[in-house]
């Protein structure tokens, strides 16, 4: 089966099928529609026929009766399909988006590692809305317009087959340069959904980076890249749209070229006396019925092509595996003591490139383990495997005796608390972003993580203290004060298992002291794992590890080390003289 007929039917089956009851009325309408438009070639016939050449006034009062009743229910019928279809479409787009995006947060950490963020906005926001075109009125319209084209079809050949015969060539020339240009819009419409990804991503990237373009002057540079996608973007569409101009065009002279034949055929029978006037004014005007579908149907297929492409790139993504397999991890962790250990643990981001070579260490619970070595030693990289945002390549991890790899991840994740290197804050207040794990902790547990985090020596000095707002991802703080209000968050998160990747990083000396005071009360009764370039807040760790090179070198505690006067008296003593 083809990649095409596979997504039309999945599409059809995820979208259109729960919803047979709101398309049935939609079809029932556009039927309804449809037959109401054949009042027109009825009354034509019958004014020229019998209404002008008898003077008949009755008759004609009753044909703009009847002209006026079928053009109120097209009214009618247009507007309950527009209401009753385009609605359910636009509901039916905000619901895939916020299916796409739950399943987005689904999948693994390496995802969003390889993916440009913009990249995946664009997938959530801009894919899913061709499905309008299968819900919404255009796959109804498409439907109601072959209906329309066959009863037109069948009068016409009922009024004179040779006439129909003659115009029904053109047609069939057009559908078959309509399906050929249908085969080659759609790849290009789907590239088209990768390219917009792509410039947007790059223009996500450029707005979140703003200071350090402008800081080294790069604005030329970032415009020229961002030129260059805008211009592949551009050329693409260029290629759709050349397509589409061949079938407007072969559209429009293919059947220009069947309303001169009729012309040339149809008057000769009204000369010979063979056609009634009436039946040719008739068969004109079935013939536009029979066009206008067929016309319409070119530009509604163009709709769907690309409504396809876009729905191929998000049936792609809602088929990768999620990191919380249901059918591996199977057990549920109620409440854990935090004990963890390392079991001969090895990891390669990519296959034959390992990062961790057979990494062994017990993390008892309560305990403070520290990570220290040169950069892409490895340390981050354990910090993962703890988080559960990677899994071992070999070895075991466990806690309290359980394989981490089958422990169900929300389970474990809700009892871990995460201070990252790049330390994430919302567009808010301060209170909304310490109150992110838990919104509805009460003010008493709120009030106790900004005092433990130290969150209100700077909070008091400012005028609306936590409800002060501190712009995206808190630009309006420095370094200590975003850091610090991650801690917070962790705090009243209140843990079993606490990360600390580089969080004294941004500390300047004296918020660095406020975390210092404040470590044995956020570290108390808590597995910690600390990471730190700044030996100087890891000295009173239960345990350090020297990671080099994706090995433990070294381990014990601060004094241990330091008599052993390997790599880590290196670092200290190098660290001591700065």
């Amino acid at each position: 089966m083809s990649k095409k007929k596979v997504s039309f039917s999945w599409a059809f089956k995820e979208y259109i099928w729960p919803r047979k009851k709101i398309v049935s009325i939609g079809l029932g309408l556009i039927i309804i529609k449809s037959l109401s438009g054949l009042a027109m070639p009825y009354v034509l016939k019958v004014l020229v026929d019998d209404v002008f050449p008898k003077g008949n006034l009755d008759l004609l009062y009753q044909l703009i009766y009847i002209l006026a009743g079928a053009l109120l229910i097209q009214a009618i019928t247009s507007f309950a399909l527009t209401r009753l279809l385009s609605v359910e479409a636009q509901h039916l787009i905000s619901l895939l988006r916020a299916k796409v995006q739950r399943k987005l947060l689904k999948l693994p950490v390496n995802f969003f590692d390889n993916n440009k963020s913009g990249a995946l906005v664009s997938r959530v926001m801009t894919d899913v809305e061709g499905v309008r075109n299968l819900v919404g009125t255009g796959l109804v319209q498409l439907i109601g317009g072959t209906l329309t084209a066959i009863l037109a079809l069948v009068w016409l050949i009922e009024i004179n087959a040779f006439m129909t015969v003659v115009i029904l060539i053109p047609v069939a020339i057009f559908a078959v340069v309509m399906l050929k240009a249908f085969g080659y819009i759609r790849p290009i419409f789907k590239n088209r959904g990768k390219i917009n990804a792509e410039v947007t991503g790059r223009l996500t990237e450029t707005l979140n980076g703003v200071r350090v373009i402008k800081g080294f002057n790069a604005e030329d540079q970032e415009s020229k890249i961002f030129e260059g996608g805008v211009k592949r973007l551009f050329n693409n569409v260029k290629k759709s749209l050349t397509a589409t101009a061949i079938i407007s065009s072969s559209s429009t002279f293919l059947i220009g070229l069947a309303s001169a034949g009729i012309m040339g055929i149809g008057g000769y029978y009204v000369i010979d006396a063979t056609m009634s006037q009436g039946e040719f004014f008739q068969f004109i005007s079935l013939l536009a019925l029979l066009v206008a579908p067929i016309v319409q149907m070119s530009n509604i297929g163009s709709q769907l092509s690309e409504a396809m492409a876009g729905l191929d790139r998000t049936q792609e993504l809602m088929n990768m595996q999620e990191e919380n397999d249901p059918k591996i991890r199977t057990v549920h962790l109620d409440d854990i003591t935090g004990n963890l250990i390392f079991d001969n643990v090895q990891f390669s981001y990519e296959e034959s490139k390992e990062v961790l070579h057979g990494i062994s260490f017990e993390a008892p619970a309560g305990s403070v383990t520290a990570l220290v070595g040169s950069s892409g030693s490895g340390k981050s990289t354990i910090a993962g495997l703890v988080a559960t945002f990677l899994n071992p390549s070999a070895g075991v991890v466990t806690i309290d005796g359980t394989d981490l790899s089958i422990v169900n991840l929300s389970s474990f994740r809700s009892q871990l608390g995460v201070v990252l290197q790049d330390d994430f804050l919302y567009e808010g207040t301060i209170r909304e972003n310490i109150l992110f794990p838990r919104p509805n902790a009460s003010e008493q547990e709120l009030l106790a993580a900004v005092k433990n985090a130290y969150v209100d020596e700077f909070t008091d000095r400012f005028d609306d203290g936590l409800d002060t707002v501190i712009g995206e991802r808190g630009v309006k703080l420095s370094g200590g004060q975003r850091q610090r209000i991650s801690i917070a968050r962790a705090l009243l998160a209140n843990p079993k298992i606490i990360i600390l990747d580089e969080a004294t990083s941004n500390l300047d000396t004296e918020s660095e002291s406020f975390i210092q005071k404040s470590l044995s009360t956020l570290m108390a009764n808590r597995t910690t794992f600390v990471i730190a370039h700044r030996l100087s807040t890891i000295q009173q760790a239960d345990q350090i590890l020297v990671i080099e090179d994706g090995k433990i070198a070294e381990r014990g505690k601060h004094d241990e080390l330091i008599t052993l006067k390997g790599r880590y008296h290196d670092l200290f003593t190098y660290q001591s003289r700065i």
